[in-house]
């Protein structure tokens, strides 16, 4: 992909205006799913508007002060998807990506800095020397052990990355979906359902309303409370 793309076809995940330039900045590829991210230029430009061009938001990075996930990042393009923690010492601010009702890559403004980071286990896989390691939803590769399952989350300290907390994905723990019609809401997993086809095992989350959903759009978030920060800017 090409340093730039047409706005008018840019992801819906994108909160930007569609219309009042032709091109903007592509992501590169990285940790997120092109479609479910933004280039961190963007970020800093349209949504949190800490610089007014590119050229600014160029040399903000290259001084190294934006930090995702507690590690200067300076290039434009990186990717930046849900559950990135974005600080910017300079001005003792720190953010959490997370979606509205629209599937939109939204930014919560935290409290203060040092914020930890929740992960959830795509997969597990056996490396060498028969150790587990266990592969999150932003890329990372932890070493683990069988204690932890996939759909699990942990929390991890920022910039190290060390385990400071295991959620487990079951009944009676609170979920954020992350897809589809219910994308954002937050609820109590009331039931799992495995199906023993090649179709998507289904949870039923009971919130506001009660609603049955794909297993892979549910991110266990908490036991009786958020273990993040929910909310928008």
């Amino acid at each position: 992909m090409g340093k730039h793309q047409k706005r008018i076809s840019v992801p819906n995940s994108w909160q930007i205006s569609k219309k009042s330039n032709k091109w903007i900045t592509s992501t590169r590829p990285g940790p997120h799913n092109r479609l479910q991210s933004l280039p961190l230029a963007v970020v800093l430009r349209d949504m949190l508007g800490v610089v007014d061009n590119r050229a600014e938001a160029k040399r903000v990075l290259s001084e190294g002060n934006v930090l995702v996930d507690g590690i200067a990042r300076k290039d434009l393009r990186f990717p930046i998807g849900l559950m990135d923690v974005i600080s910017i010492p300079l001005n003792n601010t720190e953010y959490l990506v997370l979606l509205d009702g629209k599937g939109r890559l939204v930014l919560n403004k935290l409290e203060g800095m040092g914020a930890n980071k929740l992960c959830r286990i795509e997969n597990k896989t056996v490396i060498k020397g028969g150790n587990i390691q266990l592969n999150l939803n932003d890329g990372t590769n932890l070493n683990g052990s069988n204690d932890y399952n996939t759909k699990d989350s942990i929390i991890l300290s920022l910039p190290e990355k060390d385990v400071v907390k295991h959620i487990k994905y079951e009944v009676g723990n609170l979920a954020m979906i992350v897809g589809g019609s219910h994308s954002g809401e937050i609820g109590t997993i009331k039931e799992i359902n495995k199906v023993k086809s090649s179709k998507y095992n289904t949870v039923t989350i009971s919130g506001e309303t009660e609603f049955e959903t794909i297993e892979n759009y549910v991110f266990v978030v908490g036991e009786k409370e958020p273990e993040i920060s929910l909310g928008g800017e």
